[in-house]
């Protein structure tokens, strides 16, 4: 071999070293990302699902990533099944080898509890399980583990119910009405609509309700005639819908149709925007809980963030964004800003350090989104991101068929008005429950 040619090989043979050096400091993170697309929760895991997709692609384009590190976000629709997620949960940590990952259902989220927490990656669900926030396995609850690496934001199912059963009972004292109330839990026997049945039911009794016998309805769309008929008969006065919005929809319609005089309360999920679009006068009065401090439209510092993170995946600016969209980002941000943390002073991005990012504040709400995230405390016991819950009512006080979402809310035919925010007291026979 010529000196020529051994000098050029060396030198390739140099390039080729540090091309693999340099992505240590530098390599895209990956971080998983599960979607409902295309499943039974579709509805509102569509807007969820973008608001997430948008905010980690504008961490990406306004913020260079994380450190100087972009994000490769990996996006998989499971369509609502939850050994798809378990499967596509694998293939994530073996092969891509991910720090972290947004997730989505209950189902799924819970049966991967202890995957996760083996495997030290943070997850951040779309479910809002209760079981969830034991992160230390405290609890002595049946059924109920450690969840160290599990986070969510908001409240979680069973605290948003117990807020509007304290409301209900308010509500029901300030209309001067006379003997116990009457409560009815409604949705699919699936874990996420049961998810907190029993903690919802036993406060019930707690505040004097009558609990009545629970009613079933399926996920998806269908005609439940049957069950509004039983709703009547019943007598009940307050009923929480456990499911998405979707067939939640098909409720409030055959109850509107039925004459049932019932307030609806519907879980986080069970109420937005397009669903009082497709619902129309049947929506009128659902009360529902929001986890942000605003909604699209409204006015706030952070709103002009959230406008650029909109314009990711609507560059003209003219789409309506629903209330799980915003939640969505602030998901999305809050694990966004724990990176930030594990990555202080040339620390490594690992599973453990992005954890530890979430217990580095109290009352967090992500940098450029103020008066939009409600403010979040974690703690290594503790996963309840916050005891306020902020309750909304639905108005519809026209036609929804004629216009779009955006066109509705902004002539008033449509609205999301403000009922109450309820400080739940952080019991400790509440956690993980």
């Amino acid at each position: 071999m010529t000196t020529k040619r051994r000098v050029l090989g060396l030198a390739a043979t140099a390039a080729v070293a540090a091309a693999f050096a340099l992505p240590a400091a530098a390599q895209p993170i990956p971080v998983g990302h599960l979607m409902d697309n295309s499943g039974a929760t579709s509805d509102v895991g569509v807007p969820y699902g973008q608001g997430v997709a948008d905010a980690l692609t504008w961490v990406n384009q306004a913020r260079n990533g994380i450190n100087g590190r972009r994000l490769n976000v990996l996006g998989f629709d499971y369509g609502y099944q939850a050994p798809r997620a378990v499967s596509q949960y694998q293939a994530w940590v073996n092969r891509e080898r991910v720090v972290a990952i947004q997730g989505w259902g209950t189902a799924d989220t819970e049966a991967l509890v202890r995957f996760v927490t083996r495997d030290r990656i943070p997850y951040i669900s779309g479910s809002y399980s209760a079981a969830l926030t034991d992160a230390a396995g405290k609890s002595g609850r049946q059924g109920v583990e450690a969840a160290p690496f599990n986070f969510f934001y908001g409240p979680s199912y069973s605290d948003a119910l117990r807020a509007m059963l304290q409301w209900a009972k308010q509500d029901w004292e300030r209309r001067g009405q006379q003997g116990r109330p009457r409560y009815v839990h409604m949705g699919a026997n699936h874990p996420y609509p049961n998810s907190p049945k029993e903690a919802g039911e036993a406060l019930a009794r707690e505040l004097g309700f009558e609990v009545l016998p629970a009613i079933q309805f399926a996920l998806t769309p269908g005609d439940y005639t049957a069950q509004c008929l039983t709703l009547k008969n019943q007598g009940a006065n307050y009923a929480y819908l456990g499911n998405t919005a979707g067939s939640n929809i098909s409720v409030l319609r055959a109850c509107h149709t039925a004459g049932v005089q019932v307030q609806f309360l519907g879980n986080v999920w069970g109420m937005d925007e397009n669903a009082m679009k497709a619902a129309g006068a049947a929506a009128n009065g659902v009360v529902f809980p929001v986890r942000t401090a605003v909604v699209w439209g409204q006015d706030a510092p952070g709103m002009q963030t959230v406008r650029q993170i909109s314009r990711v995946s609507d560059p003209q600016g003219q789409a309506y964004r629903p209330v799980h969209y915003l939640a969505g980002i602030c998901s999305a941000m809050l694990m966004v800003e724990a990176m930030e943390t594990a990555a202080q002073n040339g620390g490594q991005i690992t599973g453990p350090r992005i954890r530890d990012g979430f217990y580095a504040r109290q009352n967090w709400v992500p940098r450029g989104f103020d008066s939009v995230c409600v403010p979040s405390t974690f703690t290594a016991e503790d996963h309840r991101g916050t005891m306020r819950v902020a309750l909304y009512r639905a108005v519809v006080t026209g036609d929804t068929s004629q216009g779009s979402v955006a066109e509705l809310m902004s002539n008033g035919t449509m609205r999301i008005e403000p009922v109450t925010t309820i400080e739940l007291e952080r019991r400790r026979d509440w956690l993980g429950w």
